[in-house]
């Protein structure tokens, strides 16, 4: 692409990882671009007029979410619905970062046309708004995905939730690859994860050490299952791997 690719959120765990991926992005930190001040983000954008805009600034604290409703409610949901005006202002495709907590964790392996919700937790309910605001961009992708920070920082993980998500810099490098073939991806929504497995095994891929747990003892309501159906990324992937 010619013109400049916007990152919103550029200071966190996954912003942080594709700016050292992708070194060509325009990644202000969330001190640097705040999403909830809509007039400044709306002068900066108009200044930069991207080709591309990836949404990955968000409020993720599950657990607190609740405590700091307004807040997560104002980055979530109002901060991704200006950034959608902003981006279909100036004529932007917008990839915005949501998450497998959009399903209610009744069985897993969801599929890109599965009905999202119901959510299961104030973090969730504000993600599953939060994508039907990017659809004011006109011209978006909805990439649905999950991850967690390079070593995992609890001594206890859940056996009896499953789930998609891996460590950030393993899920990184494929959002990277969605970035740069984004031209070729004519799909409005995408999962992009790797295989379905327990938290506790994912956990103890980096932490031997932890201990098994039961989602019934998490200080919030956890869906069950929310492993995602990635056929279609498969399928994307094949395709580019003949253009290299």
């Amino acid at each position: 692409m010619n013109t400049p690719i916007l990152m919103t959120g550029g200071g966190g765990r996954l912003g942080t990882e594709l700016r050292a991926l992708m070194p060509g992005l325009t990644a202000p930190t969330s001190e640097e671009l705040d999403i909830t001040d809509a007039r400044s983000l709306h002068e900066y954008i108009q200044r930069l007029r991207p080709g591309l805009i990836v949404h990955a600034a968000a409020y993720t604290d599950v657990a607190r979410a609740a405590q700091e409703w307004a807040r997560c409610w104002k980055v979530n949901v109002e901060g991704t619905r200006e950034v959608a005006l902003a981006a279909a202002g100036v004529g932007s495709r917008l990839i915005h970062i949501s998450t497998d907590y959009v399903f209610s964790g009744e069985h897993g392996d969801y599929r890109e046309t599965d009905v999202p919700g119901p959510p299961v937790n104030p973090y969730a309910l504000t993600k599953l708004v939060a994508e039907e605001s990017a659809r004011l961009a006109g011209r978006f992708l909805i990439l649905r995905t999950s991850f967690r920070p390079r070593e995992f920082q609890y001594p206890v993980a859940f056996e009896d939730v499953f789930t998609s998500q891996d460590y950030v810099d393993v899920i990184a490098p494929m959002i990277a690859e969605v970035i740069r073939y984004a031209p070729l991806i004519p799909d409005e929504v995408l999962h992009v994860t790797t295989e379905r497995k327990s938290v506790y095994e994912l956990a103890r891929r980096r932490n031997p050490q932890v201990r098994p747990g039961y989602r019934a003892e998490a200080s919030v309501v956890l869906p069950a299952d929310v492993s995602l159906n990635t056929e279609r990324w498969q399928a994307l992937r094949a395709q580019w791997s003949h253009l290299e």
